[in-house]
This record gives structure tokens, sequence and C-alpha cells, in this order.
């Protein structure tokens, strides 16, 4: 089960006390970061760290691995045997742990080889921005490329920059990229990168958002390759994209599908759409890279699937030439910077501030992200809402839970719009962000 860096001491509490894990290998730099979340946790036995002996009693992994025996012992297991814990972002309440099977790896080969001008091919190289934690950065990036033999560029960035990263794409020789729209925008602010940078990519795929034409042109015109988008979910992943040596991709579309894949756009019962009518992106079971199930959730397992579709959420229309046209989100999640953010964890993450008596967190549309985390804030009494207060809410998320999922934006009410069951109306909080 990979965890992000950048998750504070609740993320991290969260996920290792609902999946029930042993044993935690990680850093004395996140250990001392995320401390408080460490700590009482009954099935965690062991800390590991890779800088050796260090905080909480962690244990250095390079000493434990001298003493350990150098036998290969490989264990026979199934396609469908469980290989794979991580978890995605819900609409409501804490994420979900999506376990995915032994065929995960080979399953996600097609996706990689088709978006990325069918990948392998000899020199290629890969680099991705993405943290190896998210599906697009192990199952997209790291585990394919090691698979093929590739190797797989990796260096440790505080934060995306994008002059440092057309350097490192230079300098490391990387011809095989995958990177979120948002770190493209980043990119294409850069003003002539070729005059100081010799890159020379060979593919360079997308997705976690819509790729627009202006990102598609800009990619012809500094990197002389056309650009692929690719389309999937943590749940089912990689299963639409296009694939510029075989057919040509139509700018905005998010592809046709995978092979391997069967992929239509159905109503809420699972019955397939005629072409060209929106509908949610389904895809059809048994498929080598779908999901086994929630973590300890079978009503949400169940709730996913009408018959032997898998219900990916998404909005889209088919062409008449098979390519998929993404055109909104049949729930509330947030996409932000290619990461999906269930405004539900950083709800009960503001709720915990002593300031906040109510908070309800939406998407807004962002020209670099697609979407920013925005708050509505009704505060507790003896507060008082304003910039300063602003400021200590969004560094308390920032901290608890992780840098990209704190609020952009915090906006102040006198009252949070509500259901008569109590839940909050984010479809009223989009229509006053929109007045603001």
């Amino acid at each position: 089960m990979p965890l992000f860096a950048l998750f504070g001491p609740d993320a991290i509490r969260f996920r290792l006390e609902d999946s029930g894990a042993g044993v935690l290998i990680t850093t004395h730099d996140n250990i001392e970061r995320s401390a408080a979340g460490l700590t009482d946790i009954p099935t965690l036995a062991q800390i590991i760290s890779i800088d050796g002996p260090g905080p909480l009693g962690a244990k250095g992994f390079w000493e434990l691995a001298a003493q350990s025996s150098s036998r290969d012992i490989a264990t026979d297991t199934s396609a469908d045997d469980p290989a794979y814990l991580m978890y995605t972002s819900g609409t409501t309440g804490n994420p979900k742990g999506v376990l995915h099977a032994q065929r995960v790896l080979l399953g996600h080969l097609p996706g990689v080889m088709v978006p990325h001008s069918l990948f392998p091919q000899p020199g290629d190289r890969f680099w991705t921005p993405a943290d190896w934690a998210w599906a697009g950065g192990v199952f997209d990036v790291l585990l394919p490329s090691l698979y093929f033999g590739i190797p797989v560029v990796a260096q440790r960035l505080a934060k995306f920059e994008p002059e440092a990263a057309f350097a490192l794409m230079a300098r490391h020789g990387v011809r095989n990229v995958f990177m979120p729209p948002t770190a493209l925008r980043m990119l294409q602010a850069v003003p002539n990168p070729r005059a100081r940078h010799d890159v020379r990519l060979r593919s360079l795929a997308s997705g976690g958002e819509p790729m627009g034409a202006e990102i598609i042109a800009w990619g012809r015109e500094t990197f002389g390759i056309t650009l692929s988008e690719f389309y999937g979910q943590t749940e089912v992943n990689l299963v639409v994209g296009n694939c510029p040596p075989v057919f040509p991709p139509k700018p905005g579309s998010m592809g046709r599908p995978i092979p391997g894949h069967i992929v239509e756009i159905v109503d809420r019962d699972g019955n397939i759409l005629p072409t060209g009518e929106p509908g949610i992106v389904a895809v059809r079971r048994p498929d080598p890279v779908m999901f086994l199930e929630y973590w300890k959730q079978p009503e949400a397992t169940a709730d996913k699937f009408r018959g032997d579709w898998c219900l990916l959420g998404d909005i889209a229309a088919k062409d008449e030439d098979g390519y998929f046209w993404f055109q909104g989100r049949d729930n509330d999640i947030i996409k932000s910077a290619g990461y999906r953010i269930g405004p539900g964890e950083v709800e009960e993450c503001l709720q915990k501030h002593p300031a906040v008596a109510l908070a309800g967190v939406i998407g807004t549309p962002d020209p670099m992200r697609g979407e920013a985390v925005t708050a509505f804030i009704l505060v507790a009494p003896g507060y008082v809402g304003g910039p300063d207060l602003a400021s200590e809410i969004q560094a308390f998320v920032k901290e608890q839970l992780a840098a990209h999922e704190y609020p952009r934006h915090v906006h102040f009410i006198t009252e949070m719009p509500m259901t008569v069951t109590g839940k909050i109306r984010r479809l009223d909080l989009r229509q006053m962000a929109a007045k603001l």
C-alpha cells in the first residue's frame, strides 16, 4: 500500500488503521512529521526507516536487509489473488481502499504501450513528476517500465518547477513522459525553452483531466510530437486513450478504448446508450485492470456495478468513430492538478479546527489546476472570519491532510445550504461560488 509523502498525520493514521498495515517503511523526516499519526495503531508492529535506525524506535532498512536470507523464494499466486491496495477519495466520508489483483501489472501494459506511441522502443527512458503513490505514477510509469527493462528517471522534487523540469528532461535524455495537464500548462508558460534545453521526447501522455487543442498544438511546436491523452481511474485505470502512430488524436477527446477493454456509454441501469448520447463511462467485467473490491466495503463495491458494467462515474459521449468525449462528472470528486480529492475528507479535517463550526467543500474552475479546492465555512462562536483566519485554516489542512488537498479559496458564510436530511447542498455552493 503506497502512501503520499505529503500526507499529514490524520491522513496517514486513517489509512494505516483502515488497512490493518503491519509494517511501515519510510524516512526519518516522514516519521517525525507524521509522528502523531503513527502511535497507538494496534496492527502496526514495526516502523522501518531507509535512513537507518530512527524516531519512534524505527529499525534501519539496510541493517535488517544485511541480517536477512539471500534466498529468493517465490510464492505461487493466481491472477485474481490480492496484490496492491491504494486509497482513492470519495465524495463523502473517508477515502476507500481499492484492492487490485496480481493481474494488474500485465493488464496495464497495453494502456501504457498505446498512448506512448507503441512503448517500448530502443533508447526509451521514462520520467514523470507524478508521485509513485498515485496510480498514475506507479501503474502508468514505474512498474510497466521496470517490467520492460526501461530505465526510470527519479528525482525527489519539493514542488514542480517548469524550468527545472525542462533541464531534467534534457540532462537525463528522457524520451517518455507522463505529465498531468496542470504541469503541462506550467511548462507552456516557460518562454522559448528550446533555446536553453535540448529536450528530445518520443512520447508524452497526459491524464487526470481533459487536455485542450491549445496544449496539443504547443506540444507539437515545443517537442515535435503529438501529445496523447488517456483516461481511467484508480479502480479501473488506462482503459481509453490515443495512439498517434495508429490513429490521429482528436483534440479534446479522451481517445478510444485500449485493446483488451470493453468500454461503453451507459445509463444508470447499465443499458448501452446510442452513439452521441451522453451517459456514464462504463467498463465491462471481467477486465484485466479492474479492481477486486473496495477494502472492507461490500456495499460500496456492489454499488459500483450494474450487472457486468463497472460505472466509472464520469459523464461522456462516444462519437461515430469510437472516440470518447468527456462532459462532466456524476459525483462531487474534485480533480485538481491530476489529483482526485474527495470533499468529504477535506470537510472532516476542517471540522477539527476550533474556528470551524461547519464546512462545505467543492471544486471551482482554475485555469492552471483544472479545479481548485474551495471551502465555505461557518465560523464557531468567538471567532471572526477574515484573511488571517483563512490562512490559519489553510495551513491546518496542509499539515493534517496533504498539501494538494488544502482549500485554495476560503469563503466565510453565515448560513450553510442543507438538505432536509442534513446533507450539504454542494450544488448551492457551486452557484454561490459562480457569483463571487
